[in-house]
């Protein structure tokens, strides 16, 4: 009776697509590209394609794969598959298809850059450009065979600003270099850690995380896990409810309430650098403003920076906008007609979940519209709504955890035929660096193995420049990360984009995303289209040699030459043989760097960029590409 049933659910089986071979795909150009699907056991599966018929058989398993043989790039056709029924797909271009990984920096959208990139956004129109989304999800029983609902998409000035930012940069740079067509599998997730896409196999070399992997395969361990965390959720909140500027019979920033009498603190900045100690809770914030008549009845923009954690914005009582954690920039738009010409009042309530809250400094805080702008930075006038204690403890983010990613977002892609893949991440492995040296090389070649394509170009971003500047030499664990990537470059088939110079002291997710996706096409036309004549890469350092008391550093990837940018060379510091580094004099002598400090008569060691955030760093080949930071020393 079960075998009759099993085989009942396939007897009327249609043919099925999964949902990547869909509506405006990108099929790899050049090798035989998989097309495959669902139907009923023993039926037969034809595909026509491009004056093409290729067949195939579904086995007991319900799944049939065809191979189209190798195309150049051309379209847009349909496609037709018949079994039992007929499948058309429609618009489908035969190009180069990248998958697009890594976390935060890479799910960051065009969106996000809007103001920083109006003109390109504008002008992003090309059906040539497509771009298909994958939702984050994890599961930690069985790598899935197929995605979420999505959709391809062609860039367009509404549609461009869900592509991954870096990874639209870096297609319309190939684009405008080869003028081909160039699909993007975005399949990135915020702060996921490298081990969080490798697969069981991969894992066995990692026995730490194979455990944890295993636990989490566990629904009651899960379960148990998302209690806690929905229990201390669920807490907070109530704690929060209890906000003093929400009980009250007039809510605080409600048009009638009087807050002239509340003290005043400077913003931006972080509060408890301004006379009010740390608050885990709730503070608030308001500003009268003189608004002019020409920026009323009509939609203006207001923009706060970012806030530390959480926010909820008011304008003359009307609520215009929130935005639940750190990381994302604050802008609302206040409807036309909100504001009226002379004073208006504008209310943030902050929500500050643990450590230190506040307005991140060196951010736009302003209203604009019309052509004006007033600066909203100075002192604004603060409460305390609620302090307590901090909602720490207990959170866990699944989607971090070994396995998930990879069973939940890679297993279904692994049929695709695709050209390469472009890497953003490693801030979630930040402090794990020595373990990173292992793992990302790991993945790379678990990802070749599943996915049956030989040694396809792996080509990454290396972490930016981010977090205060130190005034002196120190350790850091950015820089170790960062050396991981380089030493990764020993994998075959790789190349990095070096980014210390485009990243935000005072922001995880930096602005810059077209310097990122144009370094990263540069080594693409080098690894994935065989340009060997182009300077795909900064300064990368090979070795030293030590002449008296100065040492003298030798670098691949010079191009035309080594040169300094903005004066003097920066960043280099020095250790003798008590292994104390102290910032150091250098000087470009033809393609190397001569390193030396007075009173230093037997240096032993050099490091360059050798922090979180290298201030300043200026070494770069005259091509415009930045040294990758380093250390001769091996940090013993």
């Amino acid at each position: 009776m079960a075998l009759l049933c099993f085989l009942g659910q396939f007897s009327f089986s249609q043919v099925r697509l999964p949902r990547l071979v869909s509506d405006g795909m990108v099929l790899q150009r050049g090798t035989r590209v998989n097309i495959w699907g669902w139907a009923a056991p023993g039926e037969p599966v034809k595909v026509r394609f491009n004056h093409r018929l290729d067949s195939a058989l579904t086995g007991p398993d319900g799944k049939w794969t065809v191979r189209l043989s190798p195309m150049v790039a051309g379209g847009p056709y349909d496609m037709v598959i018949e079994g039992s029924n007929r499948v058309i797909v429609h618009n489908i271009l035969v190009g180069d298809v990248w998958v697009c990984s890594g976390q935060s920096n890479m799910v960051l959208p065009m969106e996000r850059v809007k103001e920083r990139y109006p003109k390109e956004i504008a002008q992003s129109a090309n059906p040539a450009i497509r771009h298909f989304f994958v939702p984050t999800r994890y599961d930690f029983s069985i790598p899935q065979d197929d995605l979420p609902p999505g959709h391809w998409e062609s860039a367009d000035p509404n549609t461009v600003l869900q592509f991954t930012a870096a990874g639209y940069f870096f297609a319309k740079t190939l684009f405008e270099r080869y003028h081909i067509p160039i699909g993007l599998i975005n399949t990135s997730s915020g702060g996921a850690p490298v081990e969080s896409w490798m697969s069981e196999e991969a894992l066995q070399e990692f026995p730490d995380y194979l455990r944890t992997a295993k636990k989490f395969r566990d629904p009651l361990y899960t379960d148990s896990l998302k209690k806690i965390e929905n229990d201390i959720n669920k807490d907070w909140e109530d704690r929060i409810s209890r906000d003093s500027g929400m009980t009250g019979k007039i809510k605080w920033y409600d048009a009638a309430y009087d807050a002239s009498a509340w003290p005043t603190m400077p913003v931006p900045g972080y509060w408890d650098e301004h006379g009010l100690p740390e608050v885990n809770g709730v503070v608030w914030f308001s500003k009268e403003v003189e608004i002019p008549a020409s920026m009323t009845g009509m939609p203006v923009k207001l923009f706060l920076g970012t806030i530390v954690d959480r926010d909820l914005v008011y304008v003359n009582g009307a609520f215009v906008g929130t935005t639940g954690y750190q990381y994302p920039p604050r802008r609302y738009v206040i409807p036309a007609g909100l504001l009226k010409a002379g004073k208006n009042r504008i209310v943030i309530r902050v929500i500050n979940n643990e450590g230190r809250g506040g307005f991140t400094i060196e951010k736009n805080y302003s209203l604009t519209a019309g052509g004006s702008t007033i600066d909203l930075k100075g002192d604004w006038q603060y409460k305390v709504g609620l302090s307590t204690h901090p909602m720490h403890g207990g959170a866990v983010t699944f989607s971090y955890q070994p396995l998930g990613l990879y069973n939940g977002m890679i297993a279904p892609l692994l049929n695709y035929t695709i050209k390469g893949v472009i890497w953003y991440q490693g801030e979630g492995n930040v402090g794990r660096a020595s373990e990173y040296r292992r793992s990302f090389p790991a993945l790379i070649a678990d990802w070749r193995q599943h996915w049956r394509q030989g040694s396809f170009p792996f080509i990454f971003a290396q972490l930016h420049n981010y977090g205060e500047v130190k005034k002196s030499p120190s350790e850091s664990s950015w820089a170790e990360l960062r050396e991981a990537q380089l030493q990764t470059l020993s994998a075959p088939n790789t190349a990095m984009a070096v980014t210390i110079d485009v990243g935000e002291w005072n922001d995880l997710h930096p602005l810059d995303k077209q310097d990122v996706g144009k370094r990263l096409a540069l080594a693409a036309e080098h690894l994935a289209y065989g340009d060997k004549k182009i300077v795909y890469s900064g300064p990368l350092y090979t070795s030293m040699k030590i002449e008296g008391d100065r040492i003298r550093l030798s670098f691949s990837n010079t191009g035309s030459g080594l040169m300094s940018r903005g004066g003097d060379l920066r960043c280099f510091a020095i250790a003798g043989a008590d292994g104390k580094f102290v910032w150091a004099d250098a000087k470009i002598e033809g393609n190397t760097v001569l390193v030396r400090k007075e009173g230093i008569r037997e240096p032993v060691a050099v490091r360059y960029a050798w922090s979180d955030s290298p201030g300043g760093a200026n070494l770069y080949n005259r091509e415009g590409l930045p040294a990758s930071p380093f250390r001769t020393d091996d940090g013993n």
